[in-house]
């Protein structure tokens, strides 16, 4: 039996907001001539960056679920377009780890910008204990995709 109630209804809202986002990101991508893969790569080396982490072409693959061979490919054609390059590992120098360019931050700030800032003025009218709920939820949403394999 398929669940019911008021809960179903948020449920659907974020399949849709879903959609959406995958759809706008899609016209990032055909508008910078880039597949949706790249651009999944891209916002998981900046979300490492963010965290502080260096991303070795292998971590990448694992995150994208790519073979090494897809992954090589990823990466050569990022880095050939002037998005990422390839550098020493700042802890291991043996290590060669993956870093996005400034130019390609700045070319997906001038897309997404708008859409983040409007993001955030929305969360500004909730309060610290609603802004905890929604972050739990999704927080908890993305947990149980990551486990539904």
């Amino acid at each position: 039996m398929q669940p019911q109630g008021p809960e179903l209804e948020i449920v659907h809202l974020l399949r849709a907001v879903a959609v959406e986002l995958g759809l706008h990101s899609g016209r990032f991508a055909q508008r910078n001539g880039m597949h949706p893969t790249d651009v999944r790569a891209l916002i998981a080396l900046m979300d490492a960056s963010r965290a502080g982490e260096e991303t070795t072409a292998g971590r990448l693959g694992a995150a994208l679920g790519l073979n090494s061979a897809g992954t090589t490919a990823l990466v050569d054609r990022l880095e050939r377009a002037g998005h990422v390059r390839r550098v020493r590992g700042g802890t291991d120098r043996r290590r060669v780890v993956i870093e996005v360019d400034e130019k390609a931050v700045e070319l997906g700030w001038s897309f997404f910008g708008p859409l983040i800032g409007r993001a955030v003025e929305l969360l500004r009218g909730y309060d610290e204990r609603e802004r905890a709920a929604i972050r739990g939820f999704l927080e908890g949403v993305r947990e149980a995709a990551a486990e539904a394999d």
